[in-house]
């Protein structure tokens, strides 16, 4: 991100951005590999191609603020490897980490990793480290401190269903197995932004909020996202793609500024449930319109987005939920062109 896109972004989030709209996308391992003609395996595995492709998509593509920028990941299995947890990883599939807890009674025995020493965070972050004179080379700079969120790393270490079934039958088990997760995801924070000065956003994504309801959110999830949205930062990133009807009232009292929600809701109803308390960024759909859509049928979505939109200065046009896999630059180009008319 650029010290103009920054700047633009502290805009948008304090609701100061009143003429037409910025565009932006969340872009990782789902869609930049194979748009930029590699293997997932390649991109994790490669410094060179890693950065290599985030930078064709920045050249690509100057209109768009790509968020977080330049991110340092290595799938879902990021924050599980630093548990423990095995990881398995395909030449060009999604990794997936296996979970390391059988049972809630197994939580007891849980330690806080060290994120500067467990699984495959020091690789995360040396990346950057590493990475960080060519991308201020480019003209760009390491904005956000990134992770997972509390929930969905538990259902990783757990399982989902599992999970799901704790908080009913071991309500104990779940909040020590968060709170421990939550006080690791602190830390690392701290750590990004302690080696990368240039931070001033944090982000966190989490869909398992949205696949509980309210008396579960405000137990489960609220808290624990509250303190690591405590943390001092001027942009606090929230994405959650799945439902979230039940939980979104509730993101401005955690201290999110800046939501990437799914398609559940649309513009007006999300304005209405926040007090436009949030800027959005959304949300055309990624899979059947931007992905699957002709140029004409993403036009279509991305001026009916804006008409419906009352007050342009809390919106940044993308799609609802992170860049999905097979966006071509044809298409992107389309909706480049809708959001300028």
């Amino acid at each position: 991100m650029t010290d103009d896109q920054w700047a633009d972004l502290i805009e948008l989030v304090n609701g100061r951005k009143k003429d037409h709209p910025s565009i932006g996308f969340i872009i990782d391992s789902p869609w930049l590999p194979n748009w930029y003609g590699i293997t997932l395996l390649d991109y994790f595995t490669s410094d060179d191609l890693w950065i290599n492709a985030n930078l064709k998509a920045m050249v690509s593509f100057p209109e768009i603020m790509f968020l977080p920028g330049f991110w340092s990941e290595y799938g879902m299995c990021t924050e599980p490897s630093a548990f423990g947890a095995k990881c398995i990883f395909w030449k060009n599939e999604f990794p997936f980490a296996e979970k390391i807890i059988r049972s809630p009674g197994d939580v007891k025995n849980m330690k806080i990793p060290n994120p500067g020493t467990d699984g495959l965070l020091p690789f995360v972050l040396n990346r950057l480290v590493r990475a960080k004179p060519l991308i201020e080379k480019a003209g760009h700079g390491i904005r956000f401190s990134v992770s997972r969120g509390p929930l969905n790393i538990a259902s990783f270490l757990m399982g989902t269903a599992e999970l799901m079934t704790a908080m009913l039958t071991e309500p104990e088990a779940v909040h020590e197995l968060l709170e421990i997760i939550t006080e690791f995801l602190y830390r690392w924070h701290a750590l990004q932004r302690e080696n990368i000065p240039s931070i001033g956003g944090i982000m966190i994504l989490d869909d398992i909020v949205g696949f509980i309801d309210e008396k579960e959110f405000l137990e489960f999830g609220f808290p624990y996202l509250k303190k690591l949205y405590s943390i001092p930062a001027e942009v606090k990133f929230f994405h959650n793609d799945a439902d979230c009807t039940v939980s979104v009232r509730y993101y401005p009292e955690m201290g999110i500024n800046l939501y990437n929600p799914g398609i559940h809701m649309t513009i007006r109803e999300l304005i209405d449930a926040t007090g436009n308390r949030l800027t959005i960024l959304g949300n055309i759909p990624p899979r059947d319109v931007l992905a699957a859509g002709s140029p004409e049928d993403i036009e279509k979505h991305v001026r009916d987005l804006i008409a419906e939109t009352p007050d342009l200065s809390r919106l940044i046009l993308s799609c609802g939920g992170g860049m999905p896999p097979a966006v071509s630059s044809e298409n992107i180009r389309a909706f480049i062109e809708a959001a300028k008319c």
